[in-house]
């Protein structure tokens, strides 16, 4: 009985979480979508913020931010971004990555 109810739990977490791929990233500057772009092929967006400007990569099927001018660099450290629901956050530029997709991986009020 342990070892089914361990496995169930173990299968539940990872429906719950394991969110689809996305297909979508959307771009955000100063709170207001800058773009929104398929991620079918690969492009190179640049987006300018109040610290200078953000270089974002888009290959099919991922997204990530390549460089920021911001000091601690935690969005280029988040690195590529694949699932519907996942964002790269570089606050001090304020700019913002978030993948979209039909299956998001979980909901940002309840994370």
């Amino acid at each position: 009985m342990l070892l089914a109810g361990s496995g169930l739990v173990v299968a539940l977490t990872l429906f719950a979480w394991g969110g689809g791929h996305g297909d979508t990233a959307v771009i955000r500057a100063a709170g207001q979508v800058v773009k929104t772009v398929a991620l079918t092929h690969a492009q190179r967006i640049s987006i300018h913020g109040p610290l200078g400007t953000t270089q974002i990569e888009i290959e099919p099927g991922r997204a990530r931010v390549a460089t920021d001018p911001s000091p601690r660099q935690l969005c280029v450290q988040r690195g590529w971004l694949t699932q519907s629901g996942e964002a790269a956050l570089c606050l001090p530029n304020q700019v913002s990555l978030e993948i979209l997709g039909r299956n998001p991986s979980h909901d940002t009020l309840g994370y």
